[in-house]
C-alpha cells in the first residue's frame, strides 16, 4: 500500500508541471499576489518539514548525531552545487525570469531536481505513510511556483506554448523515476533511508533558504509582507500537526 501511495503521489507531483498553463489564464496581478502566499507556504513547510520529520527520523534510525548532521551539511552544499552548475533557479515573477538564458539546461537541472524530489518520496513512504504525505505535501507547494516559474523561462527562452508544457512534464516524470528506485533501494540496500533523510533535510533547508525566502525579502510592502510571514507560520504548523496527529 505505501509503494502506491508514492507512485500515485509522484504523479500526481509531475501532473503539477501543467501549473505553468495557469499563468497564461491569470491576470498579473492576481498570479503575483497568488505565488507570494504559495512560496511562503512553501517556505514554512520545507523548513518544518525539515527539522520537525526528515531530521528527526534521521537522527532516530542513525542514533548518531554528528554523522546526522554531517549528511544534512552534504546535502545543503550538494544543492547548492546543483543550482550553482546546472543553473538550477526557481524564479517566482510569474512568468519571466532574467537569469535564464538556456532552456534546455533548465530542464535538465529541473529534471535532476525532479529525480530527488522523487528518491526522497519513495524513501518516506517506505519507512511511514505520514511520513511521506508531510514530505509530499512540502514538494507540492515548492513545486506549483516552481513550475510557473519554469514555465515562464521556457516561453522566455522562445519556446511554441505546447512544447513548453509538453518538455516541462517530461522533466517533471522523472520524479516517477525517483520513486521507484528510492523505494527500491530503501527495501533492498540496508541504511539507505537512514542516509537519506538528513540528506533531504539538508536540500529542503537550502530550498527554502536560498530560493524562497528571499523572495519574500523582495516584499516591501508592509501589509503584504506580514500575509507572506503568517502564510510562512502556517507552513510550519501544518508540518507540526502532522507531526502530532497519530503516529509516526
Amino acid at each position: 500500500m505505501n509503494f502506491i501511495y508514492a507512485i500515485f503521489s509522484s504523479v500526481f507531483i509531475s501532473l503539477l508541471s501543467f501549473a505553468g498553463a495557469i499563468s497564461l489564464l491569470l491576470k498579473e496581478d492576481l498570479l503575483k499576489k497568488t505565488l507570494l502566499l504559495l512560496v511562503a507556504f512553501s517556505a514554512g513547510s520545507l523548513i518544518g518539514g525539515a527539522f520537525l520529520h526528515l531530521l528527526p527520523e534521521g537522527l532516530e534510525k542513525l542514533n548518531n548525531y554528528n554523522l546526522t548532521f554531517l549528511i544534512t551539511i552534504t546535502g545543503i552544499t550538494l544543492f547548492f552545487i546543483l543550482e550553482k552548475f546546472l543553473f538550477w533557479r526557481h524564479c517566482h515573477k510569474g512568468g519571466k525570469c532574467d537569469f535564464h538564458t538556456f532552456t534546455y539546461m533548465n530542464l535538465i537541472g529541473d529534471g535532476i531536481h525532479n529525480f530527488i524530489d522523487g528518491l526522497i518520496i519513495g524513501a518516506t513512504f517506505f519507512v511511514d505513510i505520514k511520513l511521506g504525505l508531510a514530505t509530499v505535501i512540502a514538494i507540492i507547494f515548492h513545486e506549483i511556483p516552481q513550475e510557473l516559474g519554469d514555465f515562464g523561462v521556457l516561453i522566455y527562452g522562445g519556446m511554441k506554448k505546447a512544447r513548453a508544457l509538453f518538455l516541462n512534464f517530461i522533466s517533471s516524470t522523472a520524479a516517477i523515476f525517483g520513486t521507484l528506485l528510492g523505494y527500491f533501494f530503501s527495501s533492498h540496500t540496508d541504511g539507505f533511508t537512514s542516509l537519506l533523510m538528513p540528506f533531504a533535510a539538508g536540500g529542503f533547508i537550502y530550498i527554502a533558504s536560498s530560493d524562497l525566502i528571499p523572495e519574500l525579502h523582495k516584499q516591501i510592502d508592509t501589509k503584504k509582507s506580514l500575509i507572506s510571514i503568517v502564510f510562512f507560520i502556517i507552513g510550519i504548523c501544518f508540518m507540526y500537526i502532522l507531526k502530532i496527529t497519530g503516529t509516526e
